[in-house]
């Protein structure tokens, strides 16, 4: 068939036909992905190629073998996810310099270029599904075939977990089976002085798996945007990209780079992360962007596999949602021995829940979901009655003001004005700085002079903030801790109703915060802004024997005081909701 600008590709016709006949089960997020690539399909500016998806199974099934030595038979998962690197294209006009016959000046002329589509591929996948191997596949080919690969680099949290992708070159390389891989592998790495015939052109090193005869290295590096910044890598495999404590967006890093190079390609692999807040979190809210059209992106490819529901751990039948190569790469036995384990050993749930099924882990660690941190579009409520919380502190935690607005029909739109110090700002970290930083823009976050907060500046501005947005504050909820100066002066300039003292603790604490979660998994708490998208993320609960929750962060840095504030607003809206009628 060759190149074809309206033809249906191969191993996603089948895969499409098998989905349509219910066969394969998938989740919401793949069900997007196949609109997506449908739409690919019906664009007569995008053209497949057969002939290069075929290729690069050819290669790998002709010249690869696993780490034990055996033969090496692609998966149907990896020619789909292979098929939308190596099977798009495009073309586009470039003036090209072309030199005289005679050698002596030339011209510029107008060439058509082809181009692959892809450039990043974001592959989520539960634990088990050989994804290191299919990282593995790429790297191997590009190292191999595309002569003009020179540098390619594999990251991941740890080195061991980087060796990974290294490791089935390193074996394919000393069992040599195809007969690309022989005559690579033919002669001497010692022989650097003799005839060029009986060097050996394919190598692993100290460096770590060179091509001699074309100039490409494969190497591994830290995942730390300090060892990765600046490099023109064309071909990059991140691994583990959402499994690692990292503050630091390492793929926007290698991009940087790779981008001044023609037809890059950044294949980013993991299974579903343990980490709120950082850099995979929001990567993944802009994927989902792209999944759900709200702007179009036809370079990413993105193969997002999980559960849709927690209450599918239950049934067998959908755990390949999670998982395409259950019952190939890791047996269904080994699913359900974990799923019993997660019953019995709790330390162990949160793991599995999101190695396994895909399911993000913070939203069971986490009081509120990863679904349910994810903001609503902006809105103002201008002269609207609302009640204002209070979360103050004068030292390094937000001194935190939430204002919460009764739309009706149980839903609250949500603002949130808060406040540190400039010494606070200073000693952060370079990457919590850069979250900061989006939070000022916002104007969510305000950095005030001096070592400490002075209450009467916040309460300056703060009362400027609300007659500029025109918040008609009804109700004044407060943690009476650092308060009392702050209430006081409020006290005395807008009278002593709606006013309630809020007390923390498991008693007061948990019922406003079983009805806030409530309101928040039916998406009916509408903030707009990153840092209550931050505080919601950051926040656990501890119970009491009773069963009675108490509002915590798990560390020092994941500041929760918007919600704490918001918990204020809602308990002050509740004892004075005569006063919004």
């Amino acid at each position: 068939m060759a190149l074809s600008n309206t033809a249906t590709p191969i191993y996603y016709g089948q895969f499409r036909d098998a989905v349509i006949r219910g066969e394969i089960p998938v989740c919401r997020e793949i069900s997007m992905e196949m609109n997506r690539i449908d739409d690919l399909i019906a664009n007569p500016g995008i053209w497949y190629d057969d002939e290069a998806v075929n290729g690069f199974i050819a290669y790998c099934e002709n010249e690869l073998t696993l780490t034990d030595g055996g033969d090496l038979h692609l998966l149907d998962s990896f020619k789909l996810w292979a098929e939308q690197i190596f099977g798009w294209y495009y073309f586009v006009e470039r003036s090209v310099y072309k030199p005289n016959p005679d050698g002596h000046g030339g011209r510029y002329v107008k060439k058509t270029i082809k181009k692959r589509l892809i450039t990043k591929q974001y592959l989520i996948v539960a634990r088990g599904a050989a994804k290191s191997m299919y990282g593995s596949c790429i790297q191997n080919f590009f190292l191999n075939v595309d002569t003009t690969t020179t540098h390619q680099i594999t990251t991941a949290p740890t080195m061991k977990q980087a060796e990974e992708v290294m490791s089935p070159i390193r074996t394919a390389i000393t069992r040599s089976r195809g007969p690309l891989f022989k005559f690579l592998t033919e002669g001497s790495l010692q022989n650097t002085t003799g005839s060029k015939a009986n060097r050996v052109k394919l190598a692993s090193t100290k460096k770590g798996v060179e091509n001699f005869l074309t100039g490409s290295l494969l190497e591994i590096r830290p995942m730390s945007i300090n060892k990765l910044q600046g490099l023109r890598c064309k071909i990059t495999t991140v691994d583990e990209w959402l499994s690692g404590d990292l503050r630091e967006d390492v793929i926007g890093a290698i991009e940087q780079g790779a981008s001044k190079l023609d037809d890059y390609l950044i294949v980013a692999i993991s299974s579903e992360g343990t980490v709120r807040n950082g850099s995979g979190d929001t990567i993944k809210m802009e994927l989902m962007d792209i999944l759900k059209g709200e702007y179009v992106n036809p370079h990413v490819s993105i193969w997002y596999y999980k559960l849709d529901s927690i209450d599918e751990v239950n049934q067998p039948e959908m755990w390949p949602k999670a998982n395409p190569n259950l019952g190939k790469t890791v047996t269904y036995e080994t699913y359900q021995q974990d799923v019993e384990r997660a019953e019995k050993a709790p330390a162990a749930r949160n793991d599995i829940l999101a190695k396994r099924f895909g399911i993000p882990m913070e939203g069971y660690t986490y009081y509120f979901t990863y679904e349910e941190t994810i903001p609503h579009r902006k809105r103002d409520y201008w002269q609207m009655p609302c009640s204002l919380g209070c979360d103050l502190s004068q030292g390094d935690d937000f001194c935190a003001f939430t204002f919460m607005f009764p739309l009706g029909n149980e839903r609250y739109g949500i603002k949130t004005r808060n406040y540190i110090s400039s010494s606070t700002l200073m000693k952060l970290p370079a990457a919590m700085r850069i979250k900061y930083d989006q939070f000022m823009m916002e104007g969510s976050l305000i950095v005030l002079e001096g070592t400490t907060l002075d209450m009467m500046e916040v309460y300056e501005d703060l009362d400027n903030h609300i007659n500029d947005c025109g918040y008609d504050v009804r109700s004044l909820g407060f943690d009476p801790y650092n308060a009392k100066e702050f209430v006081e002066r409020w006290k005395s300039e807008n009278g002593p109703f709606g006013i309630e003292k809020v007390i923390q603790g498991v008693r007061t604490e948990s019922v406003p915060l079983g009805e806030l979660k409530k309101l928040s998994e039916e998406r009916k708490l509408l903030f707009d802004e990153e840092l209550m998208m931050f505080a919601m993320g950051n926040c656990i609960t501890i119970e009491d024997t009773n069963g009675n929750r108490k509002l915590l962060k798990k560390r020092y840095e994941q500041k929760i005081d918007a919600v704490a504030a918001m918990m204020d607003a809602y308990v002050a809206y509740k004892l004075n909701r005569d006063a919004f009628e």
